[in-house]
């Protein structure tokens, strides 16, 4: 039987901890996978949601955006009940309760990274405020990650950010995706002698990614990175998970 990521008591004398570690725990291989894809699922429905909202970020001639916690999270969840089929507003028996559990997590800390945004999007005559897709990505994966064993990463090949730099797994998988078309399914394997999980679920640029990331390439964009030249449908990275097993 696999043991994956003990969840921390959430209780000691009666108490809640301050901050518990979140995880899957004694759960099938199966359950494991479909939870590793159902986290990426949702990573980029969140993304998907600034995406959609960007304008309205970047509009200077605004100070209050509506663009609030509780508005991102209606949306977010909408658009993962869209691409899953699956109401997390309902608890949905189908799920295990620790994939709730990490889920119910990833939802609170996308929250937090908005909320925590608030500020700099609510500037007005200010556009451009760096609260982008990849920013609230970043951000969202690493406070979920501070908060799980499971690690949660956007990567690419050469990426802007170099903390999402990728290690040799991922650059070998991104190369492997790279030659791909845009309708491949995510990469999802079982490594160290089917001790880890890595899944590698890919990121491709959309039109609107072209206005930072397009033509021509070299020119600087709004952010004042190099543009990398890059065309709609082409690989711009992956959003990869890690979890290690703990076997006993």
């Amino acid at each position: 039987m696999s043991y994956l990521i003990r969840i921390l008591l959430r209780f000691s004398l009666g108490l809640v901890l301050c901050s518990p570690q979140v995880g899957l725990a004694q759960t099938s291989q199966q359950e494991i996978k479909q939870a590793a894809e159902l986290l990426a699922t949702f990573l980029n429905a969140g993304r998907l949601v600034v995406e959609q909202n960007q304008s309205l970020i970047n509009d200077p001639r605004k100070g209050d955006k509506g663009f609030t916690p509780e508005v991102f999270e209606r949306a977010v969840l909408e658009e993962f009940s869209r691409q899953t089929h699956i109401d997390l507003r309902t608890s949905p028996p189908s799920l295990p309760p620790s994939t709730r559990e990490l889920l119910a997590l990833l939802l609170r800390t996308s929250k937090e990274v908005v909320a925590d945004a608030q500020f700099v999007i609510n500037q007005r005559g200010i556009g451009y405020k760096n609260f982008i897709p990849a920013t609230f990505g970043s951000q969202a994966a690493r406070k979920f990650s501070a908060r799980s064993n499971v690690t949660i990463k956007q990567t690419a090949l050469d990426p802007r950010n170099l903390h999402n730099a990728p290690d040799a797994y991922e650059r070998t998988v991104l190369l492997r995706l790279a030659t791909q078309p845009m309708t491949s399914p995510p990469i999802i394997e079982w490594i160290d002698g089917g001790t880890t999980l890595r899944v590698m679920t890919p990121l491709y640029y959309s039109e609107d990614c072209l206005t930072c990331h397009g033509s021509p390439k070299g020119i600087l964009d709004i952010s004042g990175y190099p543009r990398e030249g890059a065309q709609v449908g082409a690989l711009a990275g992956a959003i990869s998970i890690h979890i290690p097993l703990d076997r006993r």
